[in-house]
Formats: structure tokens, sequence, C-alpha cells
């Protein structure tokens, strides 16, 4: 996450999560939503775990 000079907070989304959620596999890409959602920064090394 980051904080601009604003106070407005932003996530940055990594390439790998595009890659993720486009795979055919519907219930790898379920599995990656899951995963997501319950976070609050996004940490790819769960999310790839996730992917299987």
């Amino acid at each position: 996450m980051l904080k601009d000079r604003f106070g407005a907070s932003w996530q940055i989304v990594p390439t790998i999560l595009y890659e993720l959620m486009s795979d055919p596999d519907r219930e790898k890409t379920n599995r990656v939503m899951e995963a997501m959602l319950k976070m609050k920064n996004l940490d790819v090394a769960e999310l790839q775990a996730a992917a299987g």
C-alpha cells in the first residue's frame, strides 16, 4: 500500500495477478480470488500458492 501526499491510499497490483486471473482453469482462478479477497495487502507468494 502506498499513501500519497493527499492521504489517499493506493494498492499496486502486480502483473502476476492478471496472469493468475486469466488462467482458463476456473477452479484455479476461484482459489486465487478467494485468497486475494482475504488479504489487506496483496501477497504474491500466497496468491501463487493458492493457484497451485
